[in-house]
């Protein structure tokens, strides 16, 4: 069989087709491309910025017990004024 040579038409007609493809593939199967990724932080960008946001709901977290233990010294210091005064709140 003889061997056909193909020219740059051809050559362009083919990228065409794959590259068509390709588009088609990744439409039809729903995968991520670089273009859709490219807006997302880098993995040491990430980590950092969720140290930063860890650290802060761990310093909320420490407020409020301080806050729930104060409220609760408050409520106990008032039931025993109430007591001694003979008055309910209720």
């Amino acid at each position: 069989m003889p061997m056909v040579k193909l020219d740059s038409d051809d050559l362009k007609t083919i990228k065409e087709l794959v590259d068509l493809s390709i588009e088609t593939a990744i439409e039809t199967k729903g995968l991520v491309t670089k273009a859709d990724i490219n807006h997302l932080p880098t993995k040491d960008d990430f980590y950092t910025k969720m140290d930063e946001v860890m650290g802060e709901l761990k310093a909320i977290r420490e407020e409020q017990t301080v806050q729930s233990q104060h409220f609760s010294d408050h409520e106990d210091r008032l039931q025993e004024i109430e007591s001694d005064l003979g008055v309910s709140s209720n």
